[in-house]
């Protein structure tokens, strides 16, 4: 049977109900000094912002390496009553200390596969998904490396795998390594960032593959995001592709939480959906936060620890 891997066990995707598909409550960059997310009251509290505006779970896309805090998300998730997936897998590499990818060459498959299956450090809380980065129109050594093993990982676990597209490009050669020399199922592969470069023709090819497109990140003045995505998700709608959308909050800086003065993860709710509801209907926006994530974090687990 699929279920959903939280950071308090498995769950069957019917009580998944309305998710935040690409969000972090805790997230630290090298590229983002003093901008770090570590505060666990402000976590706590951006979940119950999230939970009072009537959202029910939330996909951490933080990766190995840029301070997850597993435990603490596990903690939060029982304390406000929110899902919360925690994901494995490695963004690019200047995210890193540059010594950390060396380390974890040759290895990288195993480690992914361990946190998923075993669970991440002494923390007990299993991965629920990989996540790893393109570039910025293209894929360069380390991401190659990162997404193969990701492709690993998933043919030994089924998990579904979430991929940063640097400013929206690179998505069909992210699918070209993935589901062409990998051979990874398109509806296991969620593409992040897409509506930052609003291609339509891009976005509808991607979507021919059966991926998942993940309209993340509203609220950002320099991307096209808010603007532009309501047109992009009816275009989508009209040309069939209704039932492979997502939407995130991407919140990656303090500043951005809503209780730090931001519009953080209730705004995905607050503004974005009767936004969309105005474009395309209620009955699609439902199926965008509540149906279509229910399947694309499903999964027929296997080598479950």
């Amino acid at each position: 049977m699929s279920t959903v891997r939280t950071v308090l066990g498995d769950l069957a995707p019917g009580e998944f109900g309305v998710c935040d598909a690409h969000d972090h409550l805790f997230l630290r960059s090298p590229r983002l000094p003093g901008q770090e997310l570590d505060d666990v009251g402000a976590a706590r509290a951006e979940l119950a912002a999230f939970r009072a505006a009537g959202g029910t779970s939330v996909v951490q896309w933080t990766p190995y390496g840029m301070g997850r805090r597993a435990a603490d998300l596990a903690l939060l998730s029982r304390a406000t009553g929110v899902h919360v997936v925690c994901a494995t897998g490695l963004h690019q590499a200047a995210h890193y200390p540059p010594e950390l990818p060396d380390r974890l060459a040759g290895r990288l498959a195993e480690v992914f596969v361990s946190e998923l299956t075993e669970g991440i450090g002494t923390s007990g809380v299993r991965a629920g998904l990989i996540k790893v980065a393109g570039g910025f129109h293209g894929l360069d050594a380390h991401a190659r490396r990162a997404m193969t093993a990701a492709a690993e990982a998933h043919h030994a676990t089924g998990a579904p795998i979430a991929v940063h597209l640097e400013l929206g490009t690179a998505a069909l050669d992210v699918l070209d390594l993935l589901c062409g020399e990998s051979g990874v199922p398109g509806d296991r592969v969620i593409l992040g960032h897409l509506n930052r470069s609003p291609d339509l023709v891009v976005q509808r090819q991607a979507a021919d593959s059966g991926c998942w497109l993940a309209f993340d990140g509203p609220s950002r003045a320099n991307h096209a995001t808010d603007w532009r995505m309501p047109e992009a998700v009816r275009a989508l709608a009209e040309a069939g592709f209704g039932d492979r959308l997502l939407l995130g909050g991407d919140t990656v800086v303090a500043q951005a939480r809503s209780v730090d003065g931001g519009p953080g993860m209730p705004h995905l709710l607050r503004r974005t959906r009767p936004r969309l509801v105005a474009e395309v209907g209620a009955e699609q926006v439902r199926r965008i936060l509540v149906d279509n994530p229910a399947r694309a974090f499903a999964v027929d687990w296997r080598q479950a620890g």
